[in-house]
């Protein structure tokens, strides 16, 4: 007779408890609100010697001017009119930043977070950099120099952090509780925030799409501008009515590079403005203030 299979529970970060969404929830957002909406514009530089980011052509030469110029753009063009339009349309724009940003082109972060209720949110220092992969010792003098330069960029400590690539090690949210951080937006695990356990205090996930996010559905996966403003919409519709049992999160990723090309851009904003013709049956905020709010 064969010996039966021993199991064992499987690993898990252990960072937040399973909750189940079935039970409705009579909290609310503000103003009575079930829906919060943060739409976050992510400013990233690359490193024109580095093979890392998302790319047009698999097969480009090296050194790797095609894929390069095409994210440049985002940060010469696309990023600016992207502005004007949240401008236009009164968004507070959550600006997840590299801080090789501040090197490279900081009249353009300085362009968006002249937008009343903007929010600079920490993103590493480079796209061409994943944070994952460093040593405990480098990733906290990472994590801790950029807190440290947006700090002394807006004269105030930086609440989020999102990672290069979502790059984490099993270390980072003790690092981004040790050096101020109070939330991150890392996870997508749930559409409410949650509270992590770690072994420096405090912190909050913020719910951040990685489908309702314009890297991963247009680039590798191919969906059109349409598509993915479909996404969007039917993203929000059902959202809304969800939150009428439960309050609900819901964000929308963008890059300059991607949605800032003319053809996107024009397609996008016929969705941004549709949503925001309806910003009374929502709340329209930034990731830090929903944190703030879930930390009270």
């Amino acid at each position: 007779m064969s010996k039966q299979a021993r199991l064992t529970a499987l690993t898990t970060p252990q960072r937040y408890p399973y909750k189940s969404p079935q039970i409705p929830s009579s909290a609310r957002w503000p103003n009575g609100k079930g829906l919060a909406v943060y739409i976050a514009m992510n400013l990233e530089h690359f490193a024109f010697d580095s093979q890392e980011g998302a790319k047009l052509s698999a097969n480009a030469n090296f050194p790797d001017v095609l894929n390069y110029s095409w994210r440049d753009y985002g940060n010469r063009v696309g990023g600016w009119h992207l502005a004007d339009l949240f401008e236009t349309l009164a968004i507070p724009p959550a600006v997840i930043a590299n801080t090789s940003i501040l090197d490279y082109c900081p009249e353009l972060l300085d362009r968006w977070l002249a937008l009343p209720g903007s929010e600079l949110i920490g993103h590493g220092h480079t796209n061409s950099q994943r944070q994952g992969e460093l040593a405990f010792d480098e990733e906290d003098r990472l994590i801790g120099t950029c807190q440290q330069r947006l700090q002394q960029y807006q004269n105030k400590t930086v609440s989020g952090w999102l990672s290069p690539w979502i790059s984490e090690s099993f270390s980072t949210p003790e690092l981004l509780a040790k050096n101020r951080f109070r939330y991150t937006l890392n996870w997508a695990h749930d559409d409410m925030p949650t509270a992590f356990f770690t072994e420096n205090g405090p912190l909050v996930s913020i719910p951040y799409p990685q489908e309702i996010n314009d890297i991963p559905s247009i680039i590798p996966n191919g969906a059109t501008i349409d598509t993915f403003c479909q996404m969007i919409e039917y993203q929000f519709e059902e959202l809304l009515a969800r939150s009428e049992q439960s309050p609900q999160v819901m964000g929308i990723a963008l890059h300059p590079y991607i949605v800032g090309q003319p053809f996107r851009f024009y397609r996008l904003k016929k969705t941004l403005k549709a949503i925001l013709d309806r910003k009374d049956e929502y709340w329209l905020t930034t990731p830090g203030e929903i944190a703030k709010l879930y930390g009270e």
